[in-house]
C-alpha cells in the first residue's frame, strides 16, 4: 500500500475492530478508551492514513459529506421525529463526515435532486427517510451503486439494501400480550390509509399475536385515516368507537393515530382508560403532555440516525462492489403511562368487528 492511499477499512481489518470505532478514535471520541485510540492512531501511521480530510478528498475522490433530502411531503402519514436531523448530523459527526439537508425545489421531484447530489458527487453517501413501494430513488441508487441507507424498513420484494429501523413487529406483539393479559378481547387497529413499511410491521405484528394466542374469541377492526381530511377521519373513528361491541383497546399505528382516538373517545364520553385502552407507538413529545399520558413505544430516532450513519460510513468504505450491511433492528422501550388498563366489565358484547373503511 503506497503512503496516502490507506483507507479506514484497512486500518479496521488491521486491527480487527469495527470501521466506526476506527472512526470514533481518530476524531478523539470520548467513549474510545484511550489505549484504544493509541493503538489506531499508531497504526494509522505505520500504514500512512491521511486523517486530514482535505487530504483524505484529494487521495480518495471523496467529498466528506453525507446527504438527505428534505421530502416534500411527510411518507407515509409519519412526522419526521422531532430533532432527527441534527441526531443525524451528530451521527455523522461522530463518524468523521459531514451532514447536509437538501431541499426539493419548486417544479422539481425529491429524485431529480438526488440525482443532481450523486452526478456532481457531492456527498459520498445518501440518507433515506422510509422508502414506498416501487420507489424509484431505491432504483435509481442501485443502478448507480451510490451508497445509501434507509431509516426505517423497506417495502416488501425490495433488493437487498442497508436499512435501519426500530422493531414495530414485536412491539405490537407485546402491547397485544400486554392488553391481552387486561382481559381485552375486542381490539381496533388505527393508522394512515397510505402507511409506511415501517406501520405495516406493526400491523402484521398485532396480527401474528393474535393467531399465535390461538384466542378465537379475539375481535379485530382497522380503521385508515386519511392526513388531508380530518373530518372523514374522525368520522371513521367515531363509527367505530360507537359500535355496539366496540373495541376496549384500540392500537396506533402512530402516536398521532393514538391521540386522534383518545380526543374522538372523549368528544363520545369515553374515558381513557376506564372505557377504552388506547396505545401507539413513536413517543412524539405529545404523547407525554396529553391527558391521560399515552403508554407508547419509544422508536429511539437518536439511536437510529446514529445507527444509520455508521451503516453508511461501512456502506462507503466497502466500496461499491461489496454485498450490503447488514440491516440493524433496534428493540423498542415500552413507555407505561396512563392511557391502558383492565378491560371494562360492563357488557359490551357482541359480533365480531370487521374491517372499517372511512365514510
Amino acid at each position: 500500500m503506497s503512503h496516502g492511499g490507506a483507507t479506514l477499512k484497512d486500518l479496521a481489518e488491521k486491527l480487527d475492530v469495527s470501521i466506526a470505532t476506527v472512526s470514533r478514535a481518530l476524531a478523539g471520541h470520548d467513549r474510545i478508551a484511550k489505549s484504544t485510540r493509541a493503538r489506531i492512531e499508531a497504526a494509522a501511521r505505520e500504514i500512512g492514513y491521511i486523517p486530514n480530510r482535505a487530504a483524505r478528498a484529494l487521495v480518495s475522490g471523496r467529498s466528506g459529506f453525507a446527504a438527505m433530502v428534505l421530502p416534500a411531503e411527510e411518507a407515509g402519514g409519519e412526522a419526521v421525529p422531532p430533532g432527527l436531523f441534527r441526531a443525524l448530523s451528530a451521527g455523522c459527526a461522530q463518524i468523521g463526515m459531514d451532514f447536509f439537508l437538501a431541499s426539493v425545489p419548486p417544479g422539481q421531484s425529491e429524485l431529480a435532486v438526488i440525482e443532481q447530489i450523486v452526478r456532481a458527487r457531492k456527498a459520498d453517501g445518501l440518507l433515506l427517510l422510509a422508502a414506498g413501494d416501487d420507489d424509484p430513488r431505491l432504483a435509481f441508487l442501485a443502478q448507480r451503486r451510490f451508497p445509501f441507507v434507509t431509516l426505517g424498513s423497506p417495502p416488501r420484494g425490495a433488493p437487498d439494501q442497508p436499512w435501519v429501523d426500530t422493531d414495530g413487529f414485536a412491539a405490537f406483539e407485546r402491547a397485544f400480550t400486554l392488553l391481552r393479559g387486561l382481559g381485552h378481547r375486542r381490539f381496533g387497529l388505527v393508522g394512515p390509509s397510505d402507511p409506511s413499511p415501517s406501520c405495516r410491521r406493526r400491523h402484521d405484528g398485532l396480527l401474528a399475536a393474535i393467531a399465535r394466542s390461538g384466542d378465537t374469541s379475539i375481535e379485530v377492526g382497522s380503521v385508515a385515516l386519511h392526513g388531508d381530511d380530518i373530518g372523514r377521519s374522525r368520522r371513521a373513528i367515531r363509527a367505530l368507537l360507537s359500535r355496539p361491541a366496540r373495541p376496549t383497546a384500540v392500537l396506533g399505528l402512530t402516536d398521532a393515530a393514538a391521540l386522534d382516538v383518545m380526543e374522538e373517545a372523549e368528544r363520545l364520553g369515553l374515558s381513557v382508560p376506564r372505557d377504552l385502552s388506547v396505545i401507539g407507538f413513536g413517543n412524539d413529545p405529545a404523547a407525554a403532555h396529553f391527558r391521560p399520558g399515552l403508554t407508547t413505544f419509544d422508536a429511539d430516532p437518536v439511536h437510529c440516525a446514529s445507527c444509520a450513519a455508521e451503516l453508511l460510513a461501512e456502506r462507503i468504505e466497502a466500496g461499491p462492489d461489496a454485498a450490503p450491511p447488514l440491516a440493524r433492528v433496534l428493540r423498542p422501550r415500552l413507555v407505561i403511562r396512563s392511557s391502558h388498563g383492565p378491560a371494562p366489565r360492563a357488557g359490551t358484547t357482541g359480533a365480531a368487528l370487521c374491517e372499517s373503511q372511512p365514510a
